[in-house]
């Protein structure tokens, strides 16, 4: 059958399972994490072992940072790839999102914050330097002679070991990966929607709820916009998916960028009214210098990423896909402050009272989360949170 085809049965499924309710998403993601983390386990053990010669044709060691060297021709080839990169590492900040709709989420929030961290560093990270070592960036497997995506760079290091069913095993977590990633983009972008709607920045009928608990208003624009990029992709798939790869992570730069510049206002916000810091049910690390770096690289990257369509010569098929993404953001965000005629708010009148969470609801939520904890979540905890 036609892709196309495969897309919408898997795509109406996961409308099905966003209509539903939390708790069935949160079951599916956790047996899809669990999978993807088996697996990356499995991979960098076996990196491990090619890259040390343990199995495969011989050491490896760090030759292929000699020769080809580990960031491309003169280093540009690394800039070149902070979008794409970036794209993978977001969501991430599905963490906040999930808040209002998570069990004690004044212990829960903050333990998945903090775990979200070391994962990231072990995840990807330890595998981005796993496969640097194991894999040339010249090795001709990596791209067809079109410059397309040829063999996954994870099934390369299988076939260095001599696993020749890595391939079929890594195609079927790439499936499953993606499809854990449309259903959390699908419960993102309408629980997203859902808040726009009660704070009355979008359509009040988007925060309407069924019986399980779902938007589903919500949830059904955001399929909408989905089965459409399913329908472009068959007249193109490969310049579908770049352009909406650039417009996809162009936006999701630009929100981490207003997250990192909402987090400065916020901590400087509640220094002005003289607020104690210690009411705070999480305090970000390195704070302000991690959220100025935030700010520094994303901007970075969301402005520098398009330089291949100024060099060697301008190319405006190239400049329209890659700062596509920035068009929407200033669009909406002018828009807003035509139609609400909003003002920045000052820092002394910013509202902390709303929602508040105080010394009381944290308590609370420790006994009850201790209650329901078993040993060994217990003792992970405790490791993970040291």
């Amino acid at each position: 059958m036609p892709d196309a085809v495969w897309s919408t049965i898997f795509f109406l499924v996961i409308f099905a399972i966003n209509l539903v309710g939390v708790r069935l998403y949160g079951e599916l993601e956790y047996w899809f994490a669990l999978l993807k983390i088996l697996i990356v386990f499995v991979f960098i053990i076996i990196a491990i072992l090619v890259t040390s010669g343990a199995v495969g044709e011989g050491p490896i060691g760090f030759k292929f940072w000699n020769d080809p060297g580990p960031f491309g021709v003169n280093g540009i080839g690394t800039l070149n790839v902070l979008l794409s990169a970036g794209f993978s590492f977001m969501g991430t900040e599905i963490v906040g999102i999930t808040a209002a709709e998570a069990k004690n989420p004044t212990k829960t929030v903050p333990r998945a914050i903090r775990n979200t961290f070391w994962r990231i560093i072990f995840f990807y990270i330890v595998t981005i330097l796993l496969i640097g070592l194991c894999i040339p960036y010249t090795d001709p497997n990596l791209s067809n002679s079109d410059d397309n995506p040829a063999t996954a760079s994870f099934t390369l290091v299988f076939q260095l070991a001599g696993i020749t069913a890595g391939a079929h095993i890594i195609n079927a977590v790439i499936l499953i990966s993606v499809l854990s990633a449309a259903n959390s983009s699908l419960y993102t972008c309408s629980r997203t929607l859902m808040g726009l709607a009660r704070d009355r920045n979008a359509p009040r009928f988007m925060s309407r709820l069924n019986r399980f608990g779902a938007p589903y208003i919500a949830v059904a624009f955001s399929a909408i916009i989905g089965f459409l990029c399913v329908f472009v992709s068959i007249y193109s798939a490969t310049v579908a998916f770049t352009w909406f790869l650039s417009i996809t992570a162009v936006s999701g730069f630009i929100s981490w960028w207003g997250i990192a510049v909402v987090h400065i206002r916020f901590r400087r916000a509640f220094k002005a009214q003289e607020r104690d810091m210690d009411d705070l049910p999480f305090k970000a690390f390195g704070y302000p210098w991690t959220t100025s770096l935030a700010i520094i690289l994303t901007t970075f990257v969301i402005f520098g990423q398009g330089y291949t369509a100024f060099y060697p010569q301008f190319d405006g098929v190239k400049f329209a896909s890659n700062y596509i993404g920035l068009l929407p953001a200033i669009c909406w965000y002018i828009g807003h402050k035509l139609v609400r005629k909003s003002k920045v708010v000052p820092l002394i009148e910013a509202d902390f009272e709303t929602g508040r969470v105080t010394h009381i609801d944290i308590e609370k939520d420790e006994n009850e989360d201790k209650q329901h904890q078993t040993w060994y979540r217990k003792a992970l905890a405790w490791i993970l949170l040291q």
